[in-house]
């Protein structure tokens, strides 16, 4: 059914064909006509106020993780569009969909110097999948449809489209359509020969010593399931990259744990030790490999992805795999003999047992590795964890038990200070049902810590653990391990009452202070069913993230304490 209507009103209808019904955003004179559509949609499609660009943008970001739908932010010209950029950039480094739409200054005004005119195209090329400007109301509709099928299609990402003021009160013939596929992931993946998949069965076959990696990209595809069938197939043990934490079971026997910098001992011994090290979804960061020249010594490698620039960028593939990854595994299982009890497995198995994670226990000091753990257990694993980014993050990652993929939220890529509670708000919204959780660090939390009006105003029931050490806890480290203990700008002990901050908000604020307080604490936060809890957890500041793979060293030479 044609119907006659404005640019703006398009963008909702658009929206609403793509299934969206919660946006995120801060309105602007550019985007003032988005806005006034909004209105009168907003009975279909709810819009949540942030307290800045930047929260809306990890919000649409977070809700993006925890759904796997295409998460949506708007926001005004200049200001309001650079303000996004952070945002934009963690989607793409961590290949999260997302469509940012921003307001722009009329058309016959660009290139003017005009009044918060910016090129927010040139400036998000580098960081986007690709962006619009939209200077033909006539070119609108089909504009935001590609951008939804370019944000999900292959492997995810944000797109921004940039749409000029007239263009939003320009009239126009509008036809409604249906997204072509529910599901853009395959469009554009070509099939890989037979023969390199029989040579990639046979390898596996034949391995004595097969490693299993499995990031993010196992999750995105949907393909947990064949990793598991493989892993217990083939009697092949499992690590994961940090944004695959869940991808495989956090308490399945033949899980090692996280690998790289901060991974666990048995995960990094095993990549250093394979003969055949098959990663899927992952793009072998510099977090995961630290030294080309010693990384996996002895492995041929299998590389497994649906991004082709990704397989053999960092690390040599020896099997390159390109495609969807879940259809790539299925046909693998095809003919993968099965195996048990393996001399290597019993050997992973050892290195498990013999070096676990651990921690000096306190009964007059809070150990944030304790708090993590209470966390688990206390929401008996099922709770949805972001985070913002330093040493908590890597505690969440090392002593949470994740056993579903989207259930840790996080910036891995980037390292986005500030991105956890935009995130957790985000989250908690896509996921009404669980209890959302944002693991921060004081340094990390002053940075966006006004997102607390926001989850207020929404009556979100999300727990902010905060472990304060009153310092900048990762680069302290990092300071005392490597540069001589010269704590140069780390010490952050400015006197913040933070549960009192957040009472000011309107949030509820508990102090923590030892440890026979901390089940208590939590337990008070899970009950609450209507707004925000903050828990300032008083932590030492010489606590540190161990283990940790010192910069430029092999996985072999973890180091412990």
């Amino acid at each position: 059914m044609r119907m006659k209507l404005s640019g703006a009103d398009v963008i909702i209808e658009c929206l609403k064909e793509q299934g969206v019904d919660t946006v995120f955003g801060y309105p602007g004179g550019q985007a003032i006509i988005i806005y006034d559509a909004l209105y009168r949609a907003r009975n279909e499609i709810q819009h949540i106020l942030t307290s800045h660009e930047q929260g809306a943008s990890h919000a649409a970001d977070g809700y993006a993780r925890a759904t796997g739908k295409v998460g949506v932010c708007i926001a005004t010209s200049g200001p309001g569009a650079t303000n996004l950029v952070t945002g934009i950039a963690t989607a793409y480094m961590d290949s999260v969909p997302m469509v940012a739409i921003t307001g722009q200054v009329p058309t016959a005004l660009l290139g003017k110097d005009s009044f918060q005119e910016v090129d927010i195209t040139g400036i998000t090329m580098p960081v986007t999948k690709h962006n619009f400007i939209v200077k033909d109301v006539a070119q609108l509709a089909q504009t935001i449809r590609k951008a939804f099928a370019i944000a999900k299609e292959g492997r995810p990402g944000p797109v921004l489209v940039d749409v000029c003021k007239d263009v939003t009160a320009a009239q126009v013939e509008y036809t409604p359509q249906k997204p072509d596929k529910d599901d853009y992931q395959s469009t554009k993946v070509t099939e890989i020969a037979t023969d390199d998949l029989d040579r990639a069965m046979q390898a596996i076959n034949e391995a004595k010593r097969p490693l299993l990696l499995s990031g993010a990209g196992v999750g995105i595809a949907g393909s947990e399931s064949e990793i598991l069938e493989l892993a217990e197939t083939a009697s092949i043990p499992v690590c994961t990259s940090l944004m695959g934490m869940g991808t495989f079971p956090g308490t399945h026997p033949l899980y090692t744990g996280m690998v790289g910098m901060h991974g666990t001992k048995a995960s990094n011994y095993a990549v250093h030790s394979c003969d055949l090290l098959i990663v899927a979804g992952s793009r072998f960061s510099d977090r995961i490999v630290s030294n080309i020249n010693t990384f996996a010594p002895e492995a041929k490698i299998m590389h497994i992805d649906v991004d082709p620039a990704e397989v053999s960028k960092n690390v040599r593939a020896d099997y390159p795999l390109v495609g969807d990854i879940k259809k790539i595994l299925k046909t693998l299982l095809k003919g993968i003999v099965y195996k048990k009890d393996t001399d290597w497995i019993k050997k992973v198995l050892e290195w498990k047992e013999i070096y676990p994670l651990k921690y000096d226990i306190s009964d007059t000091v809070i150990k944030p590795q304790y708090i993590i753990e209470r966390i688990c257990e206390l929401t008996k694993g099922d709770a949805i964890i972001t985070t913002e980014v330093g040493q908590h993050q890597m505690w969440a990652a090392q002593y949470f038990k994740y056993n579903r993929f989207r259930q840790f939220i996080s910036s891995g890529g980037l390292g986005t200070m500030g991105y956890g509670l935009g995130a957790c708000i985000g989250a908690q919204l896509a996921r009404p049902d669980k209890k959302v959780i944002n693991i921060a660090g004081d340094g990390s939390f002053r940075m966006n810590c006004s997102e607390l009006a926001t989850a207020v105003e929404y009556k979100l029931p999300i727990i902010i653990a905060l472990f304060n050490n009153k310092a900048l806890g990762m680069v302290r480290q990092w300071q005392e391990l490597f540069f001589g203990g010269r704590f140069s700008q780390t010490s952050i002990d400015r006197g913040t009452d933070f549960a009192a901050l957040a009472e000011a908000f309107g949030a509820k604020g508990i102090n923590v202070n030892h440890p026979a307080q901390v089940d208590a604490a939590i337990s008070t936060a899970l009950s609450e069913t209507c707004r925000p809890v903050l828990l300032n957890f008083e932590i030492d500041k010489d606590d540190k993230v161990f283990p940790i793979v010192p910069p430029g060293a092999g996985l072999n030479e973890v180091v412990d304490c």
